[in-house]
């Protein structure tokens, strides 16, 4: 199982997915994510607003941004290698990456759903 890494943009809150309007690739990548976390993944998103020094004192991340600048976000890395620049991960590469198994990821996507319409 690799460790996944997402160098997000800044933005308003962790997920991006706040606000009048909802970025849909945003929403998709927060939901996928989420359920990973929950198959016991480990991928873990960082906000520039919020963590800015992670940017800085990744060696990686910060060659990034000093060669091309803040448009060369989101950085996602795998196991400290940096695999993309300026967009994020498909489901694919997120379920791949993480070894995670289509019936894990179904599982914690189901998990979410009982959590979602639990009430008091």
């Amino acid at each position: 199982m690799s460790k996944v890494e997402i160098f997000d943009p800044a933005m308003c809150c962790s997920t991006g997915v706040c606000g009048p309007g909802v970025d849909p690739e945003l929403l998709k990548v927060a939901t996928i994510i989420n359920n990973l976390q929950k198959a016991g993944k480990e991928v873990i998103r960082h906000n520039l607003a919020d963590e800015p020094d992670i940017y800085v004192n990744n060696t990686k991340v910060n060659a990034v941004l000093m060669e091309k600048g803040a448009d060369a976000l989101p950085i996602t890395l795998v196991d400290g290698e940096v695999v993309m620049i300026g967009e994020y991960p498909t489901n694919e590469q997120l379920v791949t990456w993480t070894g995670a198994s289509m019936e894990e990821l179904l599982d914690a996507m189901v998990k979410t759903e009982i959590e979602k319409n639990t009430c008091c």
